[in-house]
């Protein structure tokens, strides 16, 4: 019988168009022989970039995520690591933002370059359970929460410029940037492959640590599965049903945390609610409040940057995710544990003019949720089911470097 070579060569030009193809379906990559010697004396990578698509056994409908691009984010990860890009050489992005505390930093204020002490504490990148689903305007329209503490950056990029420049943090000019990378030779192959045109510039450099920054979720908690579970059974309202997968502490958490928390840090911890300014201004996507934590506060927070009286003392108010892992808590990092975050809003919220009002009595004064000791054990129980044991482990988000 005659044999047909058609088939095979014509999958044969299939494949071979795939691999040239860079918007196929699916891609073909490949570093050279030289490139890849060339990376590997300085970083652990693979020769295949990793999926920095978001894994998760659970799906939330309000979680919309522009699948990230594998070169772009591996670049960006290295850039997120390196060191070289501040002015001492001792500080990178993940020195304040460190894989296992979920990204934030086990200090109350961050230190930077010279060992210059920070304003405030790092926030955790893994607070949320999309980065790119749930900050900046770049990708989410007027709706994207904004970035730092007083709320004084609109993207990723804009986040990561802010701490490149400033003094108490990397130090560096963005032209001195630009020339730290390219003064690396590890870049040149990475930039090739992330971009068509590799000239290494100031957007490229900051579009790829937003493609990285942006890859960052965490949808594997423990309540997250048990979320799921009780949707799955027809059970939409976390607040109304205990879960099945909790223990009866965990459970008692879970409608303490509900009835007592969840009106400024939400109900299925994917998105924490905005809070509006006091007044109900559209001025400034406003979503923080005082919180009570000082009468007379030092640090103006969002009102420093908006000059808005009714913001004064007011700062952002985070997701809870990952936060059993990401201590010291609020802004200044004045609080070493969870337990006693929970003593602050048990009996210790002091008067502000600013004050949130869902943290006041009708008279004005503080509420005094005064929450017993086995109140606050299972808190403490609950907000532990919000740990991501996977992104905290997960090599794609490691430091690639070597050294």
């Amino acid at each position: 019988m005659k044999k047909n070579y058609l088939i095979p060569l014509l999958f044969g030009a299939v494949l071979l168009l795939a691999a040239c193809n860079k918007d196929a379906d699916f891609k073909y990559y490949h570093y050279s022989d030289e490139d890849y010697a060339l990376l590997s004396q300085y970083l652990d990578l693979p020769d295949l970039p990793y999926n920095y698509a978001i894994q998760s056994p659970v799906l939330f409908g309000n979680v919309q995520v522009k699948p990230p691009d594998p070169d772009l984010a591996t670049l960006g990860r290295v850039l997120f690591y390196d060191k070289h890009l501040s002015k001492d050489g001792t500080i990178s992005c993940a020195s304040c933002h460190q894989q296992e505390f979920a990204f934030g930093d086990n200090k109350a204020v961050s230190e930077g370059v010279f060992q210059r002490q920070g304003d405030r504490n790092s926030i955790a990148l893994m607070s949320v359970a999309s980065f790119a689903s749930n900050y900046g305007t770049d990708l989410n329209g007027p709706g994207g929460k904004r970035f730092f503490w007083d709320n004084r950056a609109e993207t990723a990029v804009e986040q990561s410029i802010g701490s490149m420049t400033n003094p108490k943090e990397m130090n560096m000019t963005m032209q001195e940037i630009v020339a730290a990378v390219k003064a690396q030779p590890y870049y040149e192959p990475l930039f090739r492959q992330a971009f068509d045109n590799p000239e290494i510039t100031q957007d490229n450099v900051t579009a790829a640590i937003a493609e990285f920054v942006n890859s960052i979720g965490s949808l594997n908690s423990r309540f997250d599965i048990a979320l799921d579970h009780n949707r799955k059974a027809g059970k939409f309202d976390p607040a109304s049903f205990p879960f099945d997968d909790f223990s009866p502490l965990e459970n008692k958490g879970k409608a303490l945390f509900m009835l007592n928390c969840s009106n400024c840090h939400g109900t299925d911890m994917v998105n924490a609610p905005f809070m509006p300014s006091l007044n109900g201004s559209a001025l400034f996507l406003s979503d923080g409040a005082s919180n009570g934590l000082d009468e007379l506060p030092a640090d103006a927070g969002i009102g420093g940057f908006t000059g808005l009286q009714f913001e004064m003392g007011t700062f952002k108010t985070p997701s809870l995710r990952n936060v059993g892992v990401s201590a010291p808590y609020m802004h200044d990092g004045r609080f070493a544990t969870l337990e006693e975050v929970i003593d602050h809003y048990s009996t210790g919220i002091k008067p502000h003019v600013n004050l949130n009002t869902i943290l006041k009595n009708q008279d004005g004064t503080p509420k005094r949720m005064n929450f017993t000791d086995d109140d606050k054990k299972a808190l403490v129980a609950f907000l532990h089911t919000l740990t991501d044991e996977t992104v905290l482990n997960d090599v794609k988000f490691s430091n690639p470097f070597k050294y």
